[in-house]
């Protein structure tokens, strides 16, 4: 049996507190196992200015490198937010091993200090420039508020709201700038794994704004064949989460959709029984279909195909066709 695992992650503040969440449940579910935390740069954390969609999206932004650690036999397992992994592709060699169970799994916003609440609904949100980097947040957000402006906001959790908080513009890569924002719109796990979930001015209810698939749940990926290290992860899966994680990234399997696509979809469990929802969106917000079904929990790769199909027959491949990059 391995007595030492070493797992790779980003560098991030948040990511590592991820990491540390799996030592801590491993170390207490193996007693005298040492687990090792091997950090990355990753493309994404290096490029703070420029879109995604050059790196390869959120997997070559952030998730390829620490994958061919793991492919190479330098790591044993590697923490992802599974909301990075890329669903659409297949990953030879490697599997999720892992999912912890899942934090809350909606998106927030969050205010420059000296604006509240009510001020965003006064106006609704005419004049506010509101940042994020995800097509999908974009999307909605200007779905639920045609006045805002949305504009491109890259960083960790952390540094977003510090850029928020000072003023700060962000830079573009042609050398331009925009901003300063006066909102954001996060995640509600990211917050408070960075401890800023004080921050959080209003909480989007799950039907306004349907998270990204697996949003909330974080990943620990392995060598398929390195069968030690799956049973030592198994021992802190849990069934729930990865159940939920397996309906939600089917959807983006059977769509193709890719980094650009406002994807969205959530799965929630009720006794034996598993509730599916996803939507596909244009980057206007305008053009919307979503989807809802349930089934058996225990075949939730069946219930996400079958919601894919639904969304397809209404015409999802045509929006998502659109969003490719040209």
């Amino acid at each position: 049996m391995v007595d030492r695992l070493r797992i790779g992650t980003r560098k991030s503040a948040m990511a590592l507190a991820q990491t540390a969440e799996i030592a801590r449940r491993l170390t207490a579910a193996l007693p005298g196992l040492d687990v090792e935390t091997v950090k990355f740069e990753t493309t994404g954390d290096i490029d703070q200015t420029g879109k995604l969609l050059p790196h390869g999206g959120k997997g070559g932004a952030f998730v390829a490198q620490i994958r061919e650690a793991v492919l190479s036999g330098e790591l044993h397992a590697a923490m992802h937010s599974l909301k990075d992994m890329p669903g659409n592709e297949d990953t030879p060699g490697l599997v999720i091993g892992a999912t912890l169970a899942r934090d809350p799994p909606g998106d927030v916003l969050v205010l420059r200090p000296g604006l509240s609440i009510e001020d965003f609904r006064r106006s609704a949100g005419q004049g506010f420039k509101v940042g994020t980097n995800a097509v999908r947040r974009a999307a909605y957000a200007r779905r639920l508020f045609p006045h805002v402006e949305i504009i491109h906001y890259r960083g960790a959790a952390d540094t977003r709201v510090r850029k928020l908080d000072n003023s700060e513009l962000q830079r573009l890569p042609d050398g331009g700038a925009v901003g300063p924002a006066d909102a954001l719109i996060m995640a509600r796990s990211g917050l408070e794994r960075v401890g800023l979930a004080g921050r959080i001015a209003y909480e989007f209810p799950i039907c306004d704004m349907l998270p990204a698939v697996g949003q909330g749940i974080v990943a620990v990926e392995c060598a398929a064949q390195d069968w030690q290290t799956r049973q030592l992860l198994s021992s802190i899966d849990d069934p729930a989460a990865h159940r939920c994680a397996d309906a939600e990234r089917e959807v983006l399997w059977v769509l193709n959709g890719h980094c650009n696509s406002p994807i969205a979809g959530f799965a929630v469990i009720e006794g034996a029984q598993m509730s599916l929802t996803a939507s596909v969106l244009d980057e206007a917000g305008a053009l919307f279909i979503e989807a809802s079904r349930s089934g058996p929990a225990d075949r939730p790769r069946e219930l996400g195909r079958a919601v894919a199909l639904e969304m397809l027959a209404k015409g999802a491949a045509d929006i998502i066709e659109r969003s490719r990059p040209v």
